[in-house]
């Protein structure tokens, strides 16, 4: 009894503090509306995907030492900006994921870049409400790396997440893909992609996201 109790126990810890095994969506996009995208592959520890047509609105870049901080101010405008802060009056439905792209600085005590994005809904994406210093990114057919994990997004642990993602599509023509973008002078390193709302305290799931073409390009309007 004594060993199917420390078995039960690992399982538990396992399924908490790794979401390896990737399901067909997240599960909060289960109850909320979610960018559509095909799954391309999936491999120990990472998952490719191809996001197809996916609408955004964006903060301009927020400077910050903390990815926490950042994100928790894009997210105030965007939150105002769905219960109608917008140029429309209009409410607008809340979706999964919010993202926070980060362009790290040089040094462990400069200020950092981060471009927090809320996606738009199907029925919002032909027209976006305008809004004061935010902008809306168009998508076109945009790949990208995915690892998940759960818990509580935090400055300390973001990197770590970044960097296990990385080591796990190393060797594969994705993480080559990657290098390439960012050689070609592509700003953000990585995506934070975070599904649950602020307050829930269980189930979280959150993804660290490479971004990269692979024939294709990101449009802005």
């Amino acid at each position: 009894m004594a060993s199917t109790l420390k078995v039960s126990v690992l399982l538990c810890v396992l399924s908490v503090s790794v979401l390896g095994v990737f399901s067909d969506i997240p599960p909060p996009c289960n109850r909320i509306e979610c960018p559509i995208y095909d799954t391309i592959e999936v491999g120990n520890g990472y998952e490719i995907r191809r996001y197809n047509s996916a609408v955004w609105i964006s903060n301009p870049p927020i400077q910050d030492i903390s990815l926490v901080e950042a994100t928790r101010t894009g997210f105030r405008r965007l939150f105002d900006y769905i219960q109608g802060k917008n140029n429309y009056k209009k409410t607008i439905e809340m979706t999964a994921p919010v993202i926070s792209e980060v362009s790290p600085s040089d040094g462990p005590f400069c200020k950092s870049s981060f471009v927090v994005s809320f996606f738009v809904p199907k029925e919002n994406q032909a027209n976006p409400p305008p809004a004061k210093d935010l902008n809306v990114q168009r998508w076109k057919n945009v790949y990208v790396a995915v690892r998940q994990f759960g818990g509580f997004v935090k400055d300390s642990n973001v990197g770590e997440e970044a960097a296990a993602l990385k080591a796990s599509i190393a060797g594969t023509k994705w993480l080559a893909a990657i290098e390439k973008n960012h050689r070609a002078g592509h700003a953000s390193i990585y995506t934070v992609a975070q599904y649950n709302d602020p307050i829930e305290y269980d189930n979280r799931v959150n993804e660290i996201w490479f971004l990269f073409d692979y024939g294709n390009k990101l449009h802005a309007m």
